[in-house]
């Protein structure tokens, strides 16, 4: 393992899934032949929700204290880090925004580039920085402002999907870090061992976000190569908008995965997902299994 991945074991502990009251509703789905994931809420407990909200979250003794296990030296009586960096944040996504980009995404190692130049050249920060140290630095904060956990049930339904001969995929709003979290965490084998690299579509590596639909038709275009269709594709998410509307924009089958209260988005208030119906609801990946 390592040294990256060392830092995400040591600073992750077990979470369990908060009930959501919501009725399953299952059938049998057949002429399934790919099945795709979403990370955070769905593979993975999320301690904020989902990746990208920890904004939301009182962080700055994370801020701090990642500093300090980083090595890194801020000015003693340095104030509003996190608020700091979620400016940088969002300057970031911004500009993204201002080329077109409906959703755009960030590469969080040049938004924490940026961040830690902007405090030297306050000299708010002492010393110099190396991209392994600026990694270090985003894994520490992150783990901090939103830990995560295999969600109950993952470990078995990728294995019976895979025994299925289900290919399986991934299309996920993530970071560098994701794929390094997914080999983390280890039963018999890691969750990233099930995923083959390139039927995995990363919302940092084409800068663009869910809901775009363009994440889901790459995938759509890459699983064609196997002679698979889109109506041969189940995808499996946790939020409405983000991913079951653009999963059936896609022409892909869908689920909803209602397991944990933490990350169910259901959207009731906005109004692209009205009349927008998953083909299962399932409140326990091991249900998934069932209709397959």
């Amino acid at each position: 393992m390592g040294e990256l991945q060392d830092i995400i074991k040591k600073l992750s502990s077990p979470m369990f899934p908060l009930e959501t009251g919501v009725e399953p509703k299952l059938a049998r789905l057949d002429n399934v032949r790919a099945v795709v994931f979403d990370v955070y809420g769905t593979m993975l407990i999320s301690g904020s929700g989902d990746i990208g909200t920890s904004q939301c979250m009182d962080t700055e003794d994370a801020m701090l204290t990642s500093f300090q296990e980083t090595g890194l030296q801020i000015k003693e009586g340095s104030i509003g880090l996190a608020a700091r960096f979620y400016n940088h944040l969002k300057s970031a996504w911004n500009e993204r925004k201002a080329e077109d980009i409906e959703f755009p995404e960030v590469e969080i190692r040049g938004v924490w580039k940026q961040f830690l130049n902007s405090l030297l050249s306050e000299n708010l920060l002492y010393g110099n920085f190396s991209p392994a140290i600026i990694e270090n630095l985003a894994i520490c904060y992150e783990c901090r402002v939103n830990p995560v956990w295999p969600m109950p049930g993952i470990h078995e339904t990728l294995l019976h999907l895979r025994n299925l001969g289900m290919v399986l995929a991934i299309v996920s709003n993530a970071q560098f870090y994701t794929p390094l979290v997914l080999k983390t965490f280890k039963e018999e084998e890691s969750l990233g061992h099930f995923f083959d690299p390139s039927f995995c579509v990363w919302s940092y590596k084409e800068r663009e976000a869910k809901p775009s639909v363009r994440l889901f038709a790459k995938l759509g275009k890459k699983l064609r190569e196997k002679q698979i269709t889109p109506k041969e594709i189940l995808y499996v998410g946790n939020d409405l908008f983000n991913d079951i509307l653009p999963a059936k924009e896609a022409g892909f089958r869908t689920v909803l995965f209602a397991g944990d209260k933490r990350s169910l988005r259901m959207r009731d208030n906005n109004p692209k997902c009205r009349g927008v119906i998953p083909d299962l609801v399932i409140s326990d990946l091991n249900q998934l299994r069932d209709c397959l």
